[in-house]
């Protein structure tokens, strides 16, 4: 995976992620919105850690640029055999400095990586106050709706009560004579007249 790839990946995951979420949890968008740059900013920190830990990795390297070699002195005719030891010694020098041009060629990737994932934490900061607002008034918005159905559910139980106790006021306990009665039923239904008010 190349840098290029590398940059994309980071935009497009969070990207991906937060459509599908969206499509899925429609009614919490704000969450969804915070959880995209909060992701966008981990995938930027980890992938300057990824470079980082694997700094000699030519990909972070500009094109052209060659690892240095060091000469062999070992091959030198007549003391040749005495330089042996230098070879050693000099590849050493030559591998370190190898590495510190490839380090010197990662560190502004992965900082260019690390301040991305920073700048995304700094937006997320009043995304996350955004959201919370949002959140907050849903909650209070469905409480009210909630008192609302509490006090429509008391107001129809009064309205029940008080029925019952004009229907109750208005007829006897026992069956008038000639009314149809049925065996624990009481009254036929359709001889009794409705009296609302």
């Amino acid at each position: 995976m190349g840098l290029d790839v590398l940059r994309i990946l980071t935009w497009v995951a969070p990207t991906v992620v937060a459509l599908v979420a969206g499509f899925l949890l429609r009614r919490s968008l704000h969450w969804i919105a915070l959880g995209a740059v909060l992701l966008f900013a981990a995938l930027n920190a980890a992938a300057g850690i990824y470079v980082l830990n694997h700094f000699s990795d030519p990909r972070w390297s500009p094109e052209g640029m060659a690892s240095l070699s060091a000469p062999s002195l070992s091959e030198t005719p007549l003391v040749g055999d005495y330089l042996e030891p230098l070879d050693t010694a000099l590849e050493g020098v030559v591998g370190g400095v190898n590495d510190f041009r490839a380090f010197q060629q990662a560190l502004p990737v992965t900082l260019d990586f690390l301040a991305t994932s920073g700048w995304a934490l700094l937006v997320s900061v009043p995304v996350a106050i955004v959201a919370a607002f949002v959140s907050f008034n849903n909650a209070r918005r469905r409480k009210a709706e909630f008192r609302k159905y509490l006090a429509t559910v008391d107001s129809l139980k009064d309205e029940l009560e008080q029925i019952k106790r004009q229907i109750g006021a208005g007829y006897p306990t026992t069956a008038p004579s000639g009314a149809h009665v049925v065996a624990g039923v009481g009254p036929d239904p359709a001889e009794i007249p409705i009296r609302l008010f």
